[in-house]
């Protein structure tokens, strides 16, 4: 009946420790009112109905633009990234982090072995004469300690760290994104270059057929070795703007090859001009973007995280209960270690409780209920300012999508403007001077539209980014 008393009291302790009660609040998650709709709702379709993005794989939202390079340079900067890496590895850390709280919850049992030989010294007050002063000591010690989460400090630690290490793990998606984001931005820029060093060397085949008309002028007597010496001048400035492109490529490359893991010495891109329009973005709802994020998933995992330290602070103010058992087997003789008279044993609980700390666990709790207020404050702010990036991105398409329409027909006007000041020319009726004024509007004019062309495919990356990349928070680990 003993033992069965024992067993049940053992039970029940077990049950109490394990399944008692939590001090501190429960977490609920900060309100963050979302607008209904974004601003330029509608602009870049919706998740629901746009197509074909929407059959995508939206974790990789770069395929979006069905260019096979990019798509390649993406896995190998998720794969090879070192900024990547290390972000991942501060995740097993803050995992293990989690599992090393977590095991606070469990027994402590530890065994030793020890074999002593000793001397009493013959002289010592209280010595009887005649006994041994020379003998073997052996012992095997076990012991098992436990504390019982009772008020649940040490749950609710476990609650901070698994929040922690999941604001990690969104700390690490963020990485990714922002990483595998800056790669595209900078591969559009690069092909971005490659089409304004198209547009120049088309440029240089019309300038250098002018060159030739005013050296045919010339040599007929129709034209001055003025128009001549200004005609070979505006080709050397276009052959001079167009070897300037290759410093800004020559970087770009350096920057990929650095975001993809490689040395930037041998890495090359071969060249391939920028063509067509951005695709249309789906962008759903603002609300949505709470659970897209991966940066806002992280600074809500952080106010959980604070939410539960809280409760670890409070549960100082209860008394600490141990559990203790010593035990084993001690004997002078090798041959006697192991047999019943040689087990040695002790057991029982101790408690703890501290009477006065000067304020010190007031503090604690204080401290603790202001950093979740910081981290509330944090993570709305968070939120506040992701609205204000996707609202950026969609202005921006918006306003660059008007911009390319009035040049396209400013530069269409050029075009004409240039053929009617040559005709003139060729006749007679015009100075070069007149030529020469149209072509620098129509080339500039062209190269404001590639500038154009690729700010607004950038910006549709950008958007991308900002919108989350198809990520949600549904794939934070639950640790």
């Amino acid at each position: 009946m003993r033992v069965r008393g024992i067993a049940i009291g053992g039970a029940l302790l077990t049950l109490l420790a394990v399944g008692g009660c939590k001090v501190g609040p429960n977490y609920q998650a900060p309100a963050m009112p979302a607008p209904p709709a974004y601003s330029d709702d509608g602009h870049n379709g919706n998740w629901a109905e746009a197509s074909p993005a929407d059959a995508a794989n939206r974790g990789a939202w770069w395929t979006i633009y069905r260019d096979t390079k990019l798509d390649g340079l993406e896995q190998r900067c998720a794969t090879a990234n070192q900024n990547i890496a290390a972000a991942m590895h501060a995740y097993e850390q803050a995992h293990d982090v989690v599992r090393e709280n977590r095991a606070a919850l469990y027994p402590t049992v530890s065994v030793g072995l020890s074999a002593n030989r000793n001397r009493i010294s013959e002289t010592k007050p209280l010595h009887t004469p005649g006994l041994p002063t020379n003998y073997w000591d052996f012992l095997i010690p076990l012991n098992i300690s436990w504390e019982p989460d009772f008020w649940g400090g040490i749950r609710r630690q476990v609650e901070s760290t698994s929040a922690s290490a999941q604001a990690t793990a969104a700390d690490l998606a963020n990485t990714r994104l922002s990483l595998q984001g800056m790669l595209a931005v900078t591969y559009f820029q690069l092909r971005g270059l490659d089409l304004q060093a198209q547009l120049l060397r088309s440029t240089l085949d019309s300038y250098q057929a002018s060159l030739k008309l005013t050296q045919d002028r010339l040599k007929g007597g129709l034209a001055s070795q003025s128009d001549v010496e200004q005609a070979q001048t505006q080709v050397e400035q276009t052959n001079a703007q167009l070897i300037d492109l290759g410093v800004q490529r020559a970087q770009f490359e350096h920057a990929i090859a650095v975001l993809v893991g490689e040395p930037a010495t041998n890495f090359h891109i071969a060249e391939k001009p920028l063509a067509g329009d951005p695709p249309s973005i789906p962008t759903g709802i603002p609300s949505e973007l709470l659970q897209r994020r991966p940066d806002i998933a992280g600074a809500e995992r952080r106010v959980a995280s604070a939410n539960a330290l809280i409760g670890v602070a409070k549960s100082a103010y209860y008394p600490s209960i141990v559990l203790g058992a010593n035990g084993g087997v001690e004997s002078d003789l090798i041959g006697q270690v192991f047999s019943a008279g040689s087990a040695t044993w002790s057991a029982g609980p101790s408690a703890n409780e501290v009477i006065y700390d000067g304020g010190r666990r007031k503090a604690q709790v204080d401290l603790a209920l202001a950093q979740r207020e910081q981290a509330t404050a944090l993570y709305r702010q968070q939120v506040l300012s992701a609205f204000r990036d996707v609202e950026d991105q969609l202005s921006a398409l918006r306003v660059l999508e008007s911009e390319a329409a009035v040049t396209g027909r400013a530069v269409a006007s050029a075009k004409r403007s240039t053929e009617l000041s040559t005709l003139r020319y060729k006749r007679g009726l015009a100075p070069y001077l007149e030529v020469l004024t149209n072509q620098t509007i129509e080339l500039s004019n062209e190269r404001t539209a590639a500038s154009l062309a690729t700010q607004r495919i950038i910006a549709s990356a950008q958007l991308q980014i900002v919108l989350g990349g198809g990520w949600d928070a549904a794939q934070l680990p639950k640790n």
